[in-house]
């Protein structure tokens, strides 16, 4: 019961969650883009398929932080819209580094998608924290308890 309080009690630090949620997020979006790239990558560009991995990645990766992560309820479709802003700005910059380094640098795809996978990570916590999962000051958010019971707080 100890050692279940313990890990209980490390999940919640949303730091935390966030990093474990973004493994996962990562993982998923990287094995998206690298099965598209080895299969379709001699006959699609790598641009393209960057953009088909990035709706796939994008929609993934809401659903796990919104309710892992930041643990928000209500506002759905709101969420989501300003959860795939801050995603479009990392899809810009992935769409100008990712030939800059695949072109100019002269690295595969698939270390240079890793590269820029990893400098992203930082920002995008950042940016959902502070703006896409936002609530206003005395807003009532649900969240679990170390008892598997539902707490509510402003």
């Amino acid at each position: 019961m100890i050692e279940r309080q313990a890990v209980l009690g490390i999940l919640n630090h949303q730091v935390l969650r966030f990093a474990m949620v973004g493994v996962v997020n990562s993982v998923f979006g990287f094995g998206v883009f690298a099965a598209l790239q080895l299969t379709m990558g001699q006959h699609v560009h790598y641009l393209v398929i960057l953009l088909i991995s990035h709706v796939v990645s994008v929609l993934e990766a809401y659903v796990l932080q919104r309710w892992l992560v930041f643990r928000v309820s209500g506002r759905w479709w709101r969420d989501l819209a300003r959860f795939w802003s801050v995603y479009l700005v990392a899809l810009a910059i992935n769409l100008v580094a990712l030939p800059l380094l695949v072109e100019i640098a002269h690295l595969s795809v698939l270390p240079a998608q890793t590269i820029i996978m990893l400098a992203m990570a930082i920002g995008t916590f950042v940016a959902h924290r502070s703006f896409s999962f936002r609530r206003a000051a005395g807003t009532i958010t649900a969240e679990y308890s170390t008892d598997n019971r539902f707490l509510f707080r402003r």
